[in-house]
C-alpha cells in the first residue's frame, strides 16, 4: 500500500485527510510538525508527502528543502492558505511538485494526488527485485524464482523494509514500533521471532541474507 505523509500542525484537517486517503486505499503518515516527519522519514519508506506550509517551528518551506537534500525524487504537494504567487515561487524553487490553496476539494486533492504517483512512476513500481527474489507490496506476496514464499502480512512487512534499505541496521525498538505499533504489549524480543521466522523461509535463497547486528538489531546484506 502507498504511503502517504501528511504534515499538517491543525490537528481536524489532519485527521480528515488521512481518513479521506485511507478511504482511498492510500496508507496516511500523519505527523503534525515537519520535525516529527523528517524523524518518520527516517524510519518509514513514504512514497509521497502532502504538506503545510505555515507551520510552528519548521514550516513548509524548510520541511521540503530538508527533504529535497535526502530525496531529489518523492512528490511533494503544498497544502496551505497561502495564495500569494512568491509563495508558489518559492515552493516551486525549492523543488515541490504540486501546490494546493485551501479551503482544499478532497476529490480535486485526489486526482492531484493520483498524477503525481502516476507521474513519479511510483504506481508501476510496487515490486521490489533482489536478485530471484520478488515482493509485491499489492499482492503482500514474497517469491523465489517465481515461486510463493508463504509468510504472514508482517513478515512480509518487515523484510520488504529490511530490503529495501540494505546495510542499513534497524533497532528492535524501531521495528517494533512501525510493525506492532507503540501501544504493544510484545516484548521487543518478538522481533527476534520474525526474524527467526524469515531466516527460515528463505534459507535457500543467496540473494541476501538478515544479519544480526550486536546490541543493536537488524540489517539486511544483498548479495550482487
Amino acid at each position: 500500500m502507498i504511503k502517504i505523509l501528511v504534515v499538517e500542525d491543525e490537528e481536524k484537517l489532519n485527521k480528515s485527510v488521512c481518513r479521506f486517503l485511507r478511504d482511498n486505499g492510500y496508507d496516511p503518515v500523519p505527523c503534525l510538525k515537519a520535525d516529527e516527519a523528517l524523524d518518520v522519514m527516517s524510519e518509514q519508506m513514504i512514497d509521497m508527502i502532502i504538506s503545510d506550509v505555515m507551520m510552528p517551528g519548521m514550516d513548509g518551506f524548510e520541511f521540503a528543502d530538508a527533504v529535497r537534500k535526502l530525496d531529489e525524487k518523492i512528490p511533494i504537494l503544498f497544502m496551505t492558505a497561502l495564495d500569494d504567487i512568491s509563495s508558489k515561487k518559492k515552493g516551486f524553487r525549492i523543488g515541490i511538485d504540486d501546490y494546493m490553496v485551501k479551503p482544499i476539494e478532497f476529490d480535486e486533492l485526489l486526482m492531484r494526488v493520483q498524477a503525481l504517483l502516476r507521474r513519479a512512476n511510483i504506481l508501476s513500481e510496487r515490486k521490489l527485485t533482489i536478485g530471484n527474489v520478488v515482493l509485491d507490496s499489492d499482492e503482500l506476496a514474497a517469491y523465489v524464482d517465481g515461486e510463493q514464499v508463504p509468510m504472514t502480512v508482517r513478515e512480509f512487512h518487515v523484510l520488504h523494509k529490511l530490503l529495501s534499505y540494505p546495510k542499513k541496521t534497524f533497532t528492535r525498538i524501531a521495528l517494533m514500533d512501525e510493525f506492532w505499533g507503540y501501544d504493544s504489549e510484545s516484548d521487543p524480543r518478538t522481533v527476534d521471532v520474525y526474524i527467526t521466522k524469515l531466516r527460515s523461509k528463505f534459507k535457500t535463497c543467496d540473494a541476501f541474507e538478515i544479519v544480526t547486528v550486536h546490541g543493536l538489531g537488524y540489517k539486511a546484506i544483498v548479495h550482487e
